[in-house]
């Protein structure tokens, strides 16, 4: 048979790949894993990106707080609240490679993935409240009104999201230690 007609035959009775991945046991499992994996180091990813604009951000409104020591009694707590925001960030952008490497021992059902999904949409919601919270922030500075509160409030808020995203972690190792 020449080579020509053996392609030929392959190429016209190809199947689909769901027929493909009915065949071989385990297929599909590794498929959505793997699309877990990716799609949980893409938001990993998204996330550490977002924020550290954020972090950027505030960067840019503590220098304006800062400048011309107008506001050099406010040094240690800007401080704290960049380093609470940066904490954050860094969590989030080192945590993407550590969960790619989970998903492949953990077996996860529709309600255990319906809860990490939950985590994964706060950490978004996070990101709109520090933005919301430094749009408030920046308004009271360049007003010259009193922003204590406001830079209290991203302080808060960035402490909230370590939290939210430490419980997630806690949602994950639970799920190993079921196994």
């Amino acid at each position: 048979m020449a080579l020509t007609s053996l392609y030929d035959r392959i190429i016209s009775q190809k199947g689909s790949l769901e027929n493909l991945v009915s065949r071989i046991p385990g297929f599909r499992g590794y498929q959505e894993m793997q699309a877990r994996r990716k799609a949980d180091t893409l938001l990993r990813q998204y996330l550490a990106s977002e924020f550290q604009k954020l972090v950027d951000r505030f960067g840019r409104i503590e220098h304006e707080i800062l400048d011309g020591g107008k506001g050099l009694r406010h040094m240690s707590r800007t401080r704290e609240v960049k380093s609470k925001m940066q904490s954050y960030t860094d969590r989030v952008a080192a945590a993407a490679p550590k969960y790619s490497g989970m998903w492949a021992s953990i077996k996860i059902d529709e309600e255990a993935l319906k809860r990490i999904y939950a985590f994964d949409e706060a950490q978004i919601r996070y990101q709109m409240s520090l933005g919301k919270a430094l749009d408030e922030l920046e308004a009271k500075v360049e007003s010259g009104d009193d922003f204590s509160d406001a830079l209290d409030t991203v302080y808060d808020t960035a402490v909230e999201a370590i939290e939210a995203f430490k419980l997630r972690e806690d949602v994950i190792l639970e799920l190993s230690e079921d196994l």
